[in-house]
């Protein structure tokens, strides 16, 4: 009796049909197993390198914008601290203006940090390079008083100059109040420096200068 054996030259037998099936599976499984897990490799570390670059960017933003709070002070802030002069100055103007008491309205006082907010937005130092000049209008006298002269930062060199013109109220409800306070005394019974309280209006004048270039004059009302 004869038989046949398919053996190979170094001895070992062949697979049979189904084992080579199954290694077959096995492989494809394997690979896509570990393209998969490639995949999810890549994904995490793309998704954490735009997280850093992400963080670093708002890092930096921050850092630039605290870096611009510390050197230079908000100008809003610079404003609030010029007008609250400019207050003092003219409480303490009395003397000068030769009345008893000058009222200032709470809107002339915004409209003036208004506007020194608007003169300041194009120079090289803001707000921190001007030097005002603070005066009243005493029209039904024919003077033009000067009341103070602020420098806002003594430090720097003036890039421009301010004159601030403020007007008394002559018309409107406050002649007829000042009149009923006076309880009908002649005007004699007063005394001529300081005879009457003044108001000022809520409107006045803002004249800048430029000090860095010539001809640069800016004349400007303010309601």
């Amino acid at each position: 009796m004869s038989f046949s054996c398919n053996q190979s030259l170094d001895g070992s037998f062949p697979p049979s049909p189904a084992e080579d099936g199954v290694s077959q599976r096995l492989s494809w499984s394997n690979l896509l197993q570990r393209l998969t897990e490639l995949k999810g490799i890549n994904q995490r570390a793309s998704a954490d390198q735009d997280y850093r670059s992400e963080s670093g960017s708002v890092a930096d933003l921050s850092l630039s914008e605290s870096e611009n709070s510390f050197c230079f002070p908000l100008e809003e802030t610079l404003a609030a601290e010029v007008v609250s002069t400019i207050t003092q100055s003219l409480n303490n103007a009395s003397s000068i203006l030769c009345c008893s008491k000058l009222i200032i309205p709470d809107c002339l006082i915004h409209n003036i940090s208004q506007e020194l907010l608007h003169l300041a937005v194009n120079e090289p130092c803001g707000l921190r390079g001007a030097v005002i000049d603070l005066c009243v209008d005493r029209s039904d006298q024919g003077l033009l008083c000067t009341v103070d002269q602020i420098a806002v930062d003594p430090t720097l060199v003036p890039t421009f100059h301010v004159t601030l013109v403020l007007r008394l109220e002559s018309g409107g409800l406050w002649p007829k109040v000042q009149k009923l306070f006076k309880g009908g005394k002649p005007p004699s019974a007063m005394s001529p420096r300081h005879h009457r309280n003044l108001r000022l209006s809520s409107s006045f004048r803002a004249i800048r200068r430029k000090l860095y270039t010539s001809g640069e004059l800016l004349i400007e009302e303010c309601c």
